[in-house]
Formats: structure tokens, C-alpha cells, sequence
């Protein structure tokens, strides 16, 4: 896949499993999206995200709809009204965003919660090396990745009405409790450095408490850059975000340079002045100046818990694959990767010590 396609030429008939009745959605966005006019039309994005998302065209008018997978779903996943209520509070902040149409609630319309967003113009990129582009282009679209979150991180969470989408405070604690009782749930044998990162982590949690606004999922294939222009015009995909810690999103934006990802590809151990694409440490301070912060202490702590977390949900994918409920035939490839993980986390948690 070109980095530079646009999501709308992804686009397929919608799946059997995702099918809904069209003419149900169209009344709705008749009564609750501005503007609405002419005849619907749905097509799919092919992507794989966990919430099924389609292209709307009704007139001149394009929208994305944003809904719940079918079936019976963990109450803590794919809340759809949580994405629409973040990105709805960032409307008039810098941090840039689609704007919010619709949400409904009612299960009856289409058999799921859904939320509509405007349809914007524009690239996601989609290979972190961005080979098509010009090395200045490069160094752009990373600088301009990192700016926006900056801007995140520096919005007042409160002022804007998400006082309550988090429990701040105490994060870093209750995330590596959580994904330890994730990994434990879907273990499947001994994996030694798992092991020395569940002993490691839990003593080792930084003091800084700082608390902001989390993406949780922050990276170049999450967001959206104009046609033309290395300017972003979109963070998306906001279904994991809270009110977290900030260097949460840092530490996992900055996970692929330390290994080559089979669904995101990486950028480690490239010619980083031939390429434009910044080093690690050129593009942590970056951030530390863009956020008044003079170093990061226990940088290799964050780095390391990222990917522990990126081993732990790798390994539930594995399980689920064995067990035949995965949603993806390539589940059961992913058997020997939570290892390789933790064995590179587990060696940048030890690295300066």
C-alpha cells in the first residue's frame, strides 16, 4: 500500500458481517446531521480498525461514520461515544480534529452505537520511512507529528469538559497492574523477560505524576496530513484515549525505533541525516522544548513499559488465535513476537543501569 493513498480509495462494499439498513441511517442523518441532503450511499474503508468505519455520501456531502462491531462486546471496549466526546471537546482547541456531527446511542437504528464526522481531504501515511517523499518532506511530517502533541498534551483537559473521561493521577501504576493481569489471562508459557519486566516495572514507576490528555494510540498512521502540504489536519482514532500521562504517547510514538513492527513498519537503525526523518533522542527534545521540560528522567522506563504493553496485547492476540476466536487468521503468527518484545524491552529497561 502507497503511503500516500487516500483513505477513500480504500474503500470496499460493505462486509455481510458489518450490513445494516441504509434507509434507517439516512432518516437519522435527516434529523441529526446539519445540512444533510440527497440520496445515501455507504462504502466501507477496508482498514482493519476495531470500530468498522464507512464513507457516507449523500449530495455533494461526504461524512464518515464511526460504529460498534456486531456481537456480544467487553464493556470497556470500542466505545464509540468516547471517541466522539473527545474530539468534540478538542473542536476549538489547536489540536486538530474532524468535525462532530452525530452521535447516537440507539442500538435500534443500525444495531450499534455509531457517530458520524465530517469527511476531510487529505493523506494518511501509512509507512513511518514515508518513501516517496523528499527528505525535507520527512522532517516535516515528523516535526509537524510531534507539534500536534505538544498541543495535546498542553490542552487543559478540564476547561474543555473532560474532567471526568479519567481517573488522574496514580497512571502509571494502575497501567502496568493492568496489563500484567492482561498477560497473566493470556499466558501461554514461560517467557523469562516478561518475567523480569513484571518483577522490574512495578518498582521502578517514575515519580513525575504529570497528567494530561492521552491519545493512547499515537502515531503517523493515526492522524491525517493535507494533499499536499506536510500540515495535519487530523489526529484520529481516539477510541483508547483517557486522561493519562503524557509520556505515555511519547514513549510509544518513539516504540519504532527500537524494532520493526509486522503491521507498522520502523524506522530503527536508518541513515537519519540522508532521510530527514529525526533521531530518537532529536525528537524527544523536540518535544521537551515544545513542552518546557529539560530532560526526561527514566526515559528508558516509559520506552520499556510501551513495550511490554505492545507484548502483552500482542500475546492476547496470540491466545485468542489459538483459542479460534480471533478476529484475524494471522492471530496465530503472532506466537513467537511477544517474546521478541519483551526481550527488547527488557534489555532498554537495563541499558543504563
Amino acid at each position: 500500500m502507497g503511503e500516500t493513498r487516500k483513505p477513500e480509495d480504500e474503500t470496499i462494499n460493505v462486509r455481510d458481517a458489518h450490513r445494516f439498513d441504509t434507509g434507517q441511517l439516512e432518516d437519522f442523518c435527516r434529523s441529526h446531521v446539519e445540512g444533510f441532503s440527497g440520496n445515501l450511499e455507504v462504502r466501507q474503508f477496508s482498514g482493519g480498525q476495531s470500530n468498522p468505519t464507512f464513507l457516507l455520501t449523500a449530495g455533494p456531502k461526504r461524512y464518515v461514520m464511526r460504529k460498534k462491531p456486531p456481537g456480544t462486546l467487553l464493556a470497556s471496549a470500542h466505545q464509540v461515544d468516547r471517541e466522539y466526546r473527545v474530539m468534540k471537546a478538542l473542536a476549538d482547541t489547536d489540536v486538530p480534529v474532524p468535525t462532530m456531527r452525530a452521535l447516537c446511542m440507539d442500538p435500534d437504528v443500525i444495531g450499534t452505537e455509531f457517530y458520524i464526522m465530517d469527511h476531510l481531504d487529505g493523506r494518511v501515511l501509512r509507512d513511518p520511512q514515508l518513501p516517496s517523499l523528499s527528505a525535507a518532506e520527512r522532517t516535516a511530517i515528523y516535526d509537524e507529528m510531534n507539534a500536534n502533541l505538544a498541543r495535546l498534551h498542553a490542552v487543559d483537559y478540564k476547561a474543555i469538559g473532560l474532567e471526568d473521561f479519567g481517573r488522574p493521577g496514580n497512571y502509571y501504576e494502575r497501567q502496568v497492574g493492568r496489563w500484567i493481569k492482561q498477560y497473566r489471562a493470556a499466558e501461554t508459557e514461560t517467557v523469562e523477560p516478561m518475567e523480569e519486566l513484571i518483577a522490574y516495572l512495578p518498582e521502578n514507576i517514575p515519580h513525575d505524576d504529570a497528567t494530561s490528555i492521552a491519545h493512547g494510540d499515537y502515531r503517523l498512521e493515526n492522524t491525517m496530513f493535507h494533499p499536499t502540504e506536510p500540515r495535519m489536519i487530523a489526529v484520529l482514532d481516539w477510541e483508547l484515549s483517557t486522561i493519562g500521562h503524557p509520556l505515555a504517547d511519547l514513549a510509544y510514538n518513539c516504540m519504532l525505533y527500537h524494532f520493526n513492527s509486522p503491521s507498522q513498519g520502523t524506522i530503527m537503525g536508518l541513515d537519519y541525516a540522508a532521510t530527514g526523518i529525526p533521531t530518537e533522542d532529536a525528537y524527544v527534545a523536540a518535544y521537551c522544548k515544545r513542552t518546557g521540560r529539560n530532560e526526561i528522567e527514566n526515559w528508558d522506563f516509559y520506552l520499556a513499559f510501551s513495550i511490554f504493553r505492545l507484548a502483552s496485547i500482542t500475546q492476547g492476540v496470540y491466545k485468542r488465535g489459538l483459542d479460534g476466536n480471533a478476529s484475524s487468521d494471522k492471530a496465530t503468527q503472532y506466537g513467537d513476537m511477544c517474546r521478541r518484545l519483551a526481550e527488547t524491552a527488557w534489555a532498554i529497561s537495563q541499558r543504563n543501569r
